[in-house]
């Protein structure tokens, strides 16, 4: 990777929301960024640059942007911001693009990322963990609520399979910090990403689906006299199946960092499940509260709250898919 800003070129794979915050940041700073997204948003960016509707500002970013992943072939840093379950599909896409000491970076929700990047493609990603409350309510548009920090570690070798290839090289993340803090956006480099990851991801699994299935914004979950009581049970058992799979979590009260943490966003946030609920999309519970309910399952650990919320997402995802298909079928005749 080059030395200076303006001589790294990175690429956003996934470019919603998030990874549009983040590369309209760099690109703000002077950085070559080039977005590669859906046809809309690119449409919208090549049109009138990126709007970055920040807590902060308000500003059009130019940037570059694709709907090809071969954009990505010349770049330095690759921030994978796909959907997690997109994550081996996009993974083994990018891997013939991508240059040869290229540093990617995993920039998603969840906790086994990294893991399944490196099993479908031998890509050793970055682990990062992402915190900010952002939406795109339009092509071009990305709304920032709250937050906007980043931490990167790499992630144990232990999870790393012994066909797999060397090591990642040393200072990676000290590296892509750098790049990051010279664009303003407040990233540290994590002792133990792992924890970092998890700690993150027991916050995600009590509100997110909550969020969803009722389609309120954090600002409401924050407020009602039922949160402690569910953040109690899903947090509870989040963090006895990250105990038991070896995780060293901080002896912290999740349970008042989850309603600090929704007290904190701005009014307006949601999560990314309510959103994709909202718009009838697929979610990506599998990765939530689904995978705590299938980790514990494997490690003995029971887990009715999370298998409930899990259910209860699938049941609205179902709903939305038969909708969808009766009004293209009744669009066909």
């Amino acid at each position: 990777m080059a030395s200076t800003n303006k001589q790294v070129r990175v690429a956003v794979l996934g470019a919603g929301a998030v990874g549009s915050y983040f590369g309209g940041m760099l690109a703000r700073s002077g950085v070559p960024v080039t977005l590669i997204a859906r046809a809309a948003h690119v449409d919208a960016i090549r049109a009138n640059k990126l709007f970055l509707d920040a807590v902060s500002f308000q500003e059009r970013v130019a940037v570059n942007a694709s709907t090809e992943i071969s954009a990505a072939r010349d770049a330095d840093v690759v921030l994978l911001c796909v959907k997690m379950t997109d994550t081996e599909e996009a993974a083994r896409a990018l891997a013939p693009h991508l240059a040869p000491n290229a540093i990617v970076v995993s920039l998603q929700n969840g906790v086994d990322n990294v893991p399944r990047i490196r099993a479908a493609s031998g890509i050793e990603a970055l682990a990062a963990v992402v915190y900010i409350a952002a939406a795109m309510p339009e092509p071009g548009h990305v709304k920032h609520s709250g937050g906007g920090s980043l931490a990167l570690g790499e992630l144990p070798g232990r999870n790393r399979p012994s066909q797999s290839s060397a090591s990642p090289p040393a200072g990676r993340a000290e590296r892509i910090a750098a790049l990051f803090t010279a664009a303003g956006v407040p990233c540290r480099v994590s002792p133990d990403i792992e924890a970092d990851l998890w700690s993150k991801f027991v916050l995600n699994c009590a509100g997110n689906a909550v969020t969803g299935i009722a389609q309120i914004s954090y600002t409401r979950l924050a407020h009602s006299a039922v949160t402690p009581d569910i953040f109690s049970l899903v947090i509870a058992e989040t963090v006895a199946v990250a105990r038991a799979a070896g995780v060293k979590l901080p002896a912290v009260d999740f349970v008042s960092e989850g309603l600090k943490f929704l007290q904190g966003v701005g009014s307006e946030a949601t999560s990314s499940t309510a959103q994709d609920l909202a718009r009838g999309k697929r979610t990506e519970i599998d990765s939530l509260n689904g995978y705590v309910a299938r980790r514990g399952k494997e490690l003995g650990i029971a887990t009715p709250a999370n298998l409930t919320l899990f259910a209860l997402v699938k049941l609205l995802e179902e709903k939305a898919a038969d909708l969808q298909r009766a009004s293209s079928k009744k669009a066909s005749t």
